[in-house]
């Protein structure tokens, strides 16, 4: 929304690095020099190389290990989570979220898993607000509802999610912001947020448009490996090819049912076009077919579809 500052390119999305790990060397004696008492200086040599690789990897092991320890906690914390509330958990989603209410039953249950492990690890931090049990709830569902097709959806970079209770000033920003993503954490106005999803149909969703803009952070501004999508990554680069000449006619003064904000800039062009790809996907079918098609791909869902995944074997 206004102010958001991450900026998303799609070049320098990848990292060179070099060719091998290790540089050939040379023996400089000939082999009749070497007697049957001299050191093995090639044996020296890849042990300290050994000793070396040992001491990088190792933490790194460790921490791999550590994080899918943690994962699967959370992922059976979850789900015991899903057993015991189910009946609360679906009434508040089918309440207020139009793209859960609308899921086949199997989808819902999985959609609604995926809520709860969203949640369960994020700090919620509630700013001039009171603390209500559903706001982590339909807050974690914007975030799956964006994620639904793809396979990493914790958005593991973020810990904190804070919650404010109207716009609010950030900054030296003189305009009133509803939300943003910065290294910090995701900023949300629950009046803007809720807005949002009482209408589920006029484009305009503070939720939707706050996570694309935290996936895109999750997955070009941060360096964590672990955390990125990389079939996303490579995606985005072709989605891009069809949404950059979108975002450049209109720059040039082209209009369409995007609106004017999302001339801002690339960023905001790519959380606009999310929230109409949700909530007027018909028309954006209609009046941006290659756009809404490439969408559709990136996402790995066409939410005009009853079940909205295309490929089940991505997620």
């Amino acid at each position: 929304m206004p102010g958001d500052t991450l900026k998303v390119t799609v070049e320098g999305d990848t990292i060179r690095v070099s060719d091998s790990l290790f540089h050939q060397t040379q023996i400089s004696s000939p082999p009749s020099a070497l007697t049957a008492d001299a050191p093995d200086n090639s044996l020296l040599f890849f042990s300290a190389i050994g000793i070396l690789l040992l001491r990088i990897f190792t933490p790194v092991i460790i921490a791999a290990r550590f994080r899918k320890f943690r994962r699967k906690k959370i992922h059976n914390e979850a789900l015991e989570r899903v057993s015991e509330h189910y009946p609360q958990y679906d009434n508040l989603l089918s309440s207020y979220n139009g793209y859960y209410r609308n899921l086949p039953s199997p989808l819902q249950q999985k959609f609604l898993e995926r809520v709860i492990e969203f949640s369960v690890p994020k700090n919620f931090k509630y700013l001039d607000i009171e603390k209500d049990d559903k706001m982590p709830l339909l807050i974690s569902a914007a975030a799956v509802q964006l994620t639904f097709g793809l396979d990493k959806f914790l958005f593991d970079s973020f810990d904190t999610i804070y919650v404010l209770k109207h716009d609010y000033q950030y900054g030296a920003n003189a305009m009133p912001f509803m939300g943003h993503v910065s290294r910090n954490g995701i900023y949300l106005s629950w009046d803007n947020f809720i807005k949002g999803f009482e209408d589920d149909t006029d484009g305009n969703n503070v939720g939707i448009h706050e996570m694309a803009h935290a996936l895109a952070f999750v997955n070009f501004k941060v360096d964590d490996e672990e955390a990125a999508d990389n079939l996303f990554k490579r995606r985005f680069k072709e989605f891009s090819t069809i949404a950059r000449a979108v975002f450049n006619a209109m720059q040039n003064g082209e209009t369409n049912m995007l609106g004017t904000y999302a001339t801002s800039n690339y960023n905001e062009f790519w959380a606009v076009a999310v929230e109409f790809f949700f909530e007027k996907s018909l028309q954006m079918k209609v009046e941006l077919p290659h756009l809404y098609i490439a969408m559709t791909y990136l996402l790995n869902q066409d939410p005009l579809m009853e079940q909205k995944i295309l490929n089940h074997d991505e997620v």
